[in-house]
This record gives C-alpha cells, sequence and structure tokens, in this order.
C-alpha cells in the first residue's frame, strides 16, 4: 500500500512538475522596465486625479458654505426685523392707551384713537413695501448667486473633462 502510494504521489509529482518549475521560474522573472514604467504612470495619474477631485469638492464645500452662511445671514437678519416690528407696535400700543386715558371727552378719545388707526395703517403699509422690496431683492440675489455657483460647478467640470 505504501508503495502503491508513494507511486501515485511520483505520478501527480510528475503531472505537476511543468508547473511546478514554471511557478519557480515566474518568482524569478524580472519585470520589464515599461510594465514598471506603465504602473508608475497609472498611479501618478490616478494620485493626481484624487487630487483634482479633492479640489474640486473643496471647491463645491466652500460654495456651499457660503451660501448657507449667507441665509443664516439673511434668516437673522429676518428674525431681528421681526422683533423689532413686535417691539415697536407693543411700544405703539401702550402709546395710544395712554393718550386714550388722557382724552377729556368722548370726541376726543374717537379723534386720538383715529390718529392712532391712522399711523398703524401707514406704518403696515410701510412695512409691505419694504418687505416686497425685499423679497424681491432677496429673489434675485438668491437666483443670481445660484447661477454663478452653477457657472461654477460646470465650468470646473468642463476643465476636468478637458
Amino acid at each position: 500500500m505504501t508503495a502503491n502510494t508513494n507511486s501515485m504521489f511520483d505520478t501527480v509529482k510528475g503531472a505537476f512538475a511543468p508547473v511546478t518549475d514554471a511557478l519557480k521560474n515566474f518568482q524569478n522573472m524580472e519585470v520589464p522596465e515599461a510594465a514598471r514604467d506603465f504602473v508608475k504612470r497609472v498611479a501618478g495619474t490616478a494620485k493626481d486625479r484624487a487630487a483634482d477631485v479633492h479640489a474640486g469638492a473643496e471647491k463645491l464645500t466652500a460654495t456651499v458654505e457660503t451660501a448657507v452662511a449667507g441665509s443664516v445671514t439673511e434668516t437673522a437678519k429676518i428674525s431681528r426685523n421681526i422683533q423689532q416690528a413686535i417691539y415697536q407696535d407693543v411700544e405703539a400700543f401702550f402709546s395710544g392707551i395712554d393718550k386714550l386715558a388722557s382724552a377729556k371727552s368722548l370726541s376726543e378719545a374717537f379723534q386720538i384713537q383715529s390718529d392712532l388707526v391712522r399711523a398703524q395703517s401707514d406704518i403696515v403699509i410701510g412695512r409691505a413695501k419694504a418687505t416686497t422690496e425685499y423679497v424681491g431683492k432677496a429673489l434675485t440675489d438668491g437666483a443670481k448667486t445660484a447661477q454663478e455657483n452653477l457657472s461654477k460647478v460646470a465650468s470646473y467640470a468642463t476643465q476636468k473633462a478637458a
């Protein structure tokens, strides 16, 4: 049985001898200079592309950051304006109550009330006009900024494709 096993082992070993020899030679085989240069070139190109993609991502992030920062600033500005308007309305309300309290007759109270309503209407109309102008300007500026940012991204993409 041992002789049979050894004989079979020798047969298999002999059958795979050319493969074993080829693998031994493959390990000692030198890589041609052209192949090494090709790998170096491909690696260098890949490294450059990765740097370009990173730079593009940085530019895009900066653009988004600028847009978001502008939105936050505008939101804070709107919030402050609303708070100021509320404060002015409350102040006007209590001032009106003081004036009404000082009225000595019903007709004088009616006149004070009419003056207060007219003044408050003028304020509301002024705020509506200012709000309309602000929204129009914000939309124009937003569209302009979006167009500029899209142009930057498209320009960058075109440069990288070339």
